[in-house]
């Protein structure tokens, strides 16, 4: 375990605020980060040299990665426990609106869906960094879990396994394979990866996870977190055969009830393939 890593939990440990599963979510939290610190390129950190351009790296990581705003307030909650903790409290704004961080919302019907432009795809030099933001397309991956993608470990045929290590909260999960766009992606990543993953066998997840932003914002390719989105939305039409109420579609209180059950299916599939763990999440992307 990392310095950092280690004095966190000891931290947590010697100081047990709120109830139990506060205690625990706070630890999780606390351990994410100081793992993104690491990967950020802060390898000496220890719980008491937290600056605010270690905050500002954070945000602008999260942000840049389209996480809701919800997720990023409560990595801020987290933070700010740590700094009161080692005495530096002041290193951390009061108002989440300095990190550009607004009110929660956790549901609207307005869709923030985007699509892979294709012209600017194809102005990214790295393949490797191409097939990622393919994938993200076709299978509605996170970005970690599309850079770390093992072509050969994933495709099972008719469906893609995820590895928990790729996955946020270390959460496996399998995603079918349903059509010829999903297979002819897989196919070609499968050619450009060999027995590897999406990172060059010369480089660290963290280096190719750099390559990856500066790429996509060299060429104009932002909150690509939105492909996501898409991905939820696509698959909520084909599950249920009308538009998600992001996209225009019936909200929950318009549908029959048999079709209120035809929904509720719909949205545990979805919420399953992208790897969270309420449904209520899943209902940020598709409306309610």
């Amino acid at each position: 375990m990392r310095d950092l890593n280690y004095q966190l939990k000891n931290l947590c440990e010697h100081n047990k605020d709120g109830s139990h599963n506060t205690q625990g979510n706070r630890h999780q939290l606390l351990q994410t980060m100081a793992n993104h610190l690491f990967e950020l390129g802060y390898r000496r950190m220890n719980a008491n040299s937290l600056k605010p351009k270690h905050v500002d790296a954070l945000i602008a990581r999260y942000l840049n990665e389209g996480l809701a705003e919800g997720t990023i307030k409560n990595r801020l909650s987290a933070l700010r426990w740590w700094a009161e903790k080692v005495g530096k409290l002041n290193i951390i704004a009061k108002d989440n609106a300095h990190y550009g961080v607004e009110s929660r919302v956790f549901v609207t019907n307005v869709s923030k869906a985007c699509d892979l432009d294709r012209e600017l795809l194809n102005k990214i030099t790295c393949d490797h960094v191409r097939m990622s933001l393919e994938l993200q397309k076709a299978f509605g991956l996170r970005r970690e879990e599309a850079i770390k993608f093992i072509p050969e470990y994933a495709d099972q045929g008719n469906y893609i396994r995820l590895k928990p290590t790729w996955c946020k909260g270390g959460r496996e999960r399998t995603i079918p394979i349903r059509n010829e766009e999903q297979r002819e992606v897989l196919n070609r990543a499968r050619l450009l990866a060999g027995r590897g993953s999406l990172i060059p066998s010369h480089l660290m997840y963290v280096d190719q996870m750099r390559i990856y932003e500066a790429e996509t914002n060299k060429v104009g390719l932002h909150k690509m977190h939105g492909l996501r989105h898409r991905y939820a939305q696509e698959r909520y039409q084909e599950l249920t055969g009308w538009l998600a109420p992001a996209c225009g579609g019936p909200t929950r209180d318009e549908l029959s009830e048999d079709n209120k059950l035809d929904d509720a299916v719909a949205r545990v599939a979805i919420t399953q393939e992208l790897g969270h763990g309420r449904e209520q999440v899943t209902a940020v992307y598709l409306g309610r």
